[in-house]
């Protein structure tokens, strides 16, 4: 029996919302434009018109795939983060909003008015450096990123949102001491690995089972791509240049003395929106 857009719509939302879905409204609306090829305001103006049997196979077997914990961003191939729409693959983390407040510190701490060269290290989708990108103006951003997979989102987004000519994006392995041809940088700022090995099996399983883990595991006590990029990407930045880092819960504290043990001054903590420090940044203490 045919079935219309906005009952089809309706009917997915139903069967999220009575699975606990939290998100039950949005991924809704996201699988159906997905299944049908629309935008939401084309389903909006379609709501009324009926789906096709494909069109509603489709919608059902992501629905499917969802409620077995597939998120829905990998599901659609793309999010939006900080206001850019990005694209998405099992390859890299998705974006959170937890992570927007590590853009807007950076965002804060930059002087907007001035040229500037910036790192985003672990870059994996490209989203933070991006989002600095598209906020201030005159600086010129660099998406380091180890994983070629990950790279290769990494360039997606900078074409998507036509950000080519400040924005580009290099193979980096952020474990290793930087080579001096990447010259000095105003400001790194990272979203690293910072998991602890043994906490992964125990994560939400629509992390755990699609999130790569490359980019989730920090080492044993999930601090060690801190404890590597404040010493041997340090001399990569310019006097008082900025380094900036997104944190899990309960490390803030032990970041900031990393930092402080390696020479980063000026060290402050910022919460995300739940009230959890999120954020670490610093001006490295280097004489001209």
């Amino acid at each position: 029996m045919a079935i219309k857009y906005n009952d089809l719509y309706m009917d997915l939302r139903r069967r999220l919302r009575e699975a606990g879905a939290e998100d039950a409204t949005q991924a809704a609306r996201e699988l159906v434009c997905t299944a049908s090829g629309k935008t939401k305001n084309e389903l909006l103006r379609d709501g009324l018109l009926y789906a096709s049997p494909e069109v509603e196979r489709s919608a059902y077997s992501l629905c499917a795939r969802h409620l077995a914990g597939e998120p829905v961003a990998y599901l659609i191939g793309e999010w939006e983060f900080y206001g850019l729409g990005l694209d998405i693959s099992p390859a890299v983390l998705i974006p959170r909003p937890d992570t927007e407040v590590l853009v807007q510190t950076v965002v804060h701490e930059l002087d907007s008015g001035a040229d500037c060269r910036v790192l985003d290290l672990c870059a994996g989708s490209g989203c933070i450096g991006l989002a600095v990108a598209s906020q201030v103006l005159r600086s010129r951003v660099l998406l380091g990123e180890w994983d070629e997979e990950a790279l290769k989102i990494c360039r997606q987004n900078i074409r998507r949102n036509q950000l080519s000519a400040r924005v580009t994006s290099l193979r980096i392995d952020a474990r290793e001491k930087p080579s001096r041809q990447l010259g000095e940088f105003d400001c790194i700022v990272s979203n690293p690995p910072y998991i602890p090995t043994a906490d992964i099996e125990a994560l939400d399983p629509s992390v755990r089972d699609h999130e790569p883990h490359l980019a989730l595991d920090g080492g044993a006590d999930g601090l060690d791509f801190y404890r590597v990029i404040a010493d041997k990407w340090r001399d990569a930045l310019l006097p008082n240049g900025l380094m900036a880092f997104e944190v899990g819960i309960g490390q803030a504290d032990e970041v900031l003395r990393i930092m402080r043990a390696n020479g980063f001054g000026d060290i402050q903590i910022v919460k995300d929106l739940h009230g959890i420090p999120r954020v670490v940044y610093g001006r490295l203490c280097k004489e001209i």
